[in-house]
């Protein structure tokens, strides 16, 4: 992602570049990457790129991984 390649880790991002960013992490994630893979392909937090997804209003998908089902007899 280009944008984010001059911003450091922890960096508050704000205005012009935040929507830039936001409309890159909608993008990626609609495209079908995981919320875990954007943070780290952008060096931020599953909570920064979670809380970009919300205000873009991302409908957000279900965890994937097994289902943790009683067994039956």
């Amino acid at each position: 992602m280009a944008a984010s390649a001059g911003i450091s880790k922890g960096a508050r991002i704000t205005g012009e570049s935040r929507d830039v960013i936001r409309s890159e992490i909608r993008e990626r994630y609609e495209s079908g990457a995981s919320i875990r893979s954007l943070a780290e392909s952008l060096g931020r937090s599953y909570g920064f790129v979670h809380k970009m997804l919300v205000e873009s209003d991302v409908p957000l998908r279900g965890r994937g991984g097994a289902n943790r089902r009683k067994r039956t007899a």
